[in-house]
């Protein structure tokens, strides 16, 4: 039991991390000077190895697997931006299907597994 509760200050230590990590790059993910593909390049080379740094050795309940897709979708959110609405013509917030959609890529959760 000491063991599991240690790996969970752990996967709790790295979720911080990557919250402050992508805090700190949210001008930057945002910015319209930088195209998608670089700011791909930056959330796969930077962003994603201050999270997943150990993860090796975690083992992933159903809530932090969770927890981990909201990191990941707080980052896309602002790599992609907001869409405009073809009906209504409002700018909205994509979806979590869209963002994955969108990132032509493995998902978080896939890189762990």
């Amino acid at each position: 039991m000491q063991n599991r509760n240690s790996i969970q200050e752990e996967i709790k230590s790295r979720f911080k991390s990557g919250n402050a990590f992508c805090h700190s790059l949210k001008n930057l993910l945002s910015s319209s000077l930088l195209s998608i593909n670089i700011k791909i390049k930056i959330y796969r080379t930077i962003s994603l190895p201050v999270v997943l740094y150990g993860c090796e050795t975690w083992s992933l309940t159903l809530r932090e697997e969770c927890r981990l897709r909201v990191i990941e979708n707080r980052v896309l959110q602002k790599v992609f931006g907001p869409k405009r609405d073809k009906v209504t013509g409002e700018w909205r917030k994509l979806h979590n299907e869209e963002l994955t959609d969108l990132l032509s890529s493995p998902n978080i959760i896939w890189v762990i597994k």
